[in-house]
């Protein structure tokens, strides 16, 4: 077992993730920052971290040629590309057969989730959605009428051997180690997005950094990836980015008075037309900044569009919801 330490719990007076909500409490984000469109080039970006999106990566990246510790490092090009754009795939990275075993466990993991709800879960509604506390682990489910299906699952990877091991799987490793600059990197949080055939709603555009921004000093080294478990097209809700609005920074949230609407980034923060629809086949690796803008649509086939997406900080540092050290 590769978790050890824990953190004292500190008091804030606001939600620092989605998923760790109270009953009632109305979510608020940082102070409003100026509203800017899409960067383009010779633009002043405005924001937290503004200007630094790029930069942080840059300077965090090995001279020589990207790769010194191993076969699955960035190259120098992955690497640009992460830094202008915010996001770099990488297809085919699983087989059919390691595809097969982690779908098996997701599924495994969402009916213990569901069986836990129902014996020792708190439940409350957040914008008359249902939330399932399980100690340090939320069940966030599917709005009514669909009210009983899953639709995100964080923490997640302790209710599988599978899915534990993944999270020290060098695919996903070394990318990170490239794109936070140290070879020592630990976990920051992982969750299960099931997105049902016909169920799964979507997410509205968004970007991590304001759900963590209060629970982490340095969310700017805070980089996800996604592990796309089916095939993901436009039809079933694949993940949609705005490219290159990571180097705004973490940007206004939604001020439309619901509970988790400041969650939301504000339209007025960036250019829809720019989006990018990422359909991918399974087995693609997705990495993306915590500042980009992203979202999706609703499932609107008769496929799942599962993904597991995981969330890495340097080493040593305690995880968001248990605040144990998980180390990699």
């Amino acid at each position: 077992m590769f978790l050890s330490g824990s953190r004292k719990a500190v008091g804030v007076l606001v939600c620092v993730s989605w998923f760790a909500c109270s009953p009632g409490v109305q979510v608020r984000r940082r102070a409003r920052q100026p509203l800017a469109k899409n960067p383009k080039s010779g633009d002043d970006p405005t924001g937290p971290g503004a200007g630094r999106g790029a930069e942080r990566y840059v300077n965090a990246m090995n001279p020589a040629d990207g790769r010194t510790g191993g076969e699955w490092k960035l190259s120098p090009d992955e690497y640009r590309e992460f830094a202008e754009q915010g996001y770099l795939l990488r297809r085919g990275q699983f087989t059919l057969e390691e595809l097969e075993v982690l779908s098996a466990a997701v599924e495994a993991a969402a009916g213990r989730a569901l069986a836990d709800c129902e014996r020792v879960g708190h439940a409350y509604e957040l914008d008359g959605r249902r939330f399932v506390d399980l100690g340090h682990v939320t069940v966030q489910f599917e709005p009514a009428p669909n009210a009983d299906a899953i639709k995100v699952i964080e923490p997640v990877h302790e209710f599988d051997p599978a899915l534990e091991r993944l999270i020290l799987d060098e695919r996903l490793v070394s990318p990170m180690r490239s794109l936070l600059g140290t070879e020592r990197i630990a976990l920051w949080t992982d969750k299960l997005n099931l997105k049902r055939p016909g169920v799964g709603t979507g997410f509205g555009w968004h970007q991590d950094s304001p759900y963590w921004v209060h629970a982490c000093d340095d969310v700017d080294r805070l980089p996800n990836v996604m592990l796309v478990l089916d095939e993901a097209t436009e039809t079933n809700g694949c993940l949609r980015v705005i490219p290159g609005s990571h180097l705004r920074g973490c940007l206004p949230g939604s001020d439309d008075g619901t509970q988790l609407g400041g969650f939301y980034t504000d339209s007025r923060g960036f250019d829809a037309e720019f989006q990018k629809a990422l359909a991918v086949p399974a087995g693609t690796l997705i990495f993306f900044d915590p500042h980009l803008v992203h979202g999706s649509r609703a499932n609107e086939s008769h496929m799942p569009r599962r993904a597991l997406v995981l969330t890495y900080q340097p080493g040593g540092r305690p995880t968001l919801k248990s605040g144990r050290v998980c180390d990699v």
